[in-house]
């Protein structure tokens, strides 16, 4: 049976993901900071599907809780197919009101932290001929106003991705990002509301991992942009 290891699992785009696969018959790992979070999303979703989900308290800020992520997830399910390295942050401002905190965070998070995530979780993926999907942003390619660790992070993480790509496929590792744009998640203090039914839903992101799962093994979409088919 097939494996994953997903950041950020406790909620948003992360959790739609772990889902959708568990529905199709994965066993899925999910990290997160918050203990009690990451307790409630895998009671939640070992309703799906019982034993099919675990859940592991981790930073993706720190080398050390990653490596020892993945030791567990081969502990408990013997290997490691795919990373969904989605764990990120967002803190938004002017270069004038940005706090060096902020920025440090944001780029620990959201660029150092899916390094972390994938130098930890390589040599098993090595074994699989796994797959590594990293979740981006249009904000890695599209820069606004206010945006300036974001977008770097972004930026970052898209150059960080392709690169990483061209060295793992010569291992068998095949190596997408996903770049969505506006998703109803709790992304930047938001709440998910039906006012957000024409944003991408989490478990569409779910889908398209899915469809990316499932491609020929001799073809790789190395990027994908998402958008919201109909824009408020």
């Amino acid at each position: 049976m097939k494996t994953a290891l997903i950041t950020g699992g406790s909620k948003g785009i992360g959790y739609g993901i772990a889902e959708s696969l568990i529905k199709e018959g994965w066993k899925v790992a999910i990290t997160g900071r918050q203990a009690k979070a990451v307790a409630e999303a895998m009671e939640k979703l070992n309703l799906l599907k019982k034993g099919n989900a675990i859940g592991l308290v981790a930073d993706v800020r720190n080398f050390d809780q990653q490596k020892e992520a993945v030791e567990k997830v081969l502990q408990a399910f013997g290997q490691l197919d795919v990373l969904i390295a989605n764990a990120g942050v967002g803190f938004f401002g002017s270069i004038e009101t940005l706090e060096p905190r902020y920025w440090q965070e944001t780029i620990d998070t959201n660029l150092t932290g899916v390094f972390y995530s994938v130098k930890a979780s390589y040599e098993a993926l090595k074994k699989s001929k796994g797959y590594i999907i990293t979740i981006g942003s249009l904000a890695g390619s599209n820069f606004f106003a206010g945006g300036s660790s974001y977008n770097a992070s972004k930026f970052g993480l898209l150059g960080f991705t392709q690169a990483v790509m061209l060295d793992a496929r010569v291992h068998g590792i095949k190596v997408s990002t996903i770049m969505p744009g506006s998703v109803s998640t709790n992304f930047n203090e938001n709440t998910p509301n039906p006012q957000d039914a024409w944003k991408i839903q989490p478990e569409d992101i779910g889908e398209l991992v899915l469809d990316l799962l499932k491609m020929n093994p001799r073809t790789l979409p190395s990027k994908i942009e998402v958008r919201p088919s109909q824009p408020k």
